[in-house]
């Protein structure tokens, strides 16, 4: 089973997923916004400069991802 990162600011209520190895500090390079009007919120998708998809963050988190994954999310700023 694969663990991926995850953080969690629950006074924005946004959290990030992390896709690539958190060690690796891949950047950005492109974002491609989702706006769900059907299910409320917003998702960013993160690619690389490869265009390989790095992560996901999620706005209105409590709302669209399971407790379980928020509760044992790090803060952000956080170094694993």
């Amino acid at each position: 089973m694969t663990e991926f990162r995850v953080t969690y600011d629950p006074g924005a209520n946004a959290a990030y997923v992390y896709l690539s190895d958190p060690q690796s500090r891949v950047a950005s390079k492109k974002v491609y916004a989702c706006d769900p009007i059907e299910v409320g919120g917003m998702i960013n998708l993160d690619f690389d400069e490869e265009g390989r998809l790095v992560g996901i963050e999620v706005l209105a988190a409590r709302s669209k991802l399971a407790h379980y994954v928020l509760d044992g999310a790090e803060a952000p700023g956080g170094d694993s």
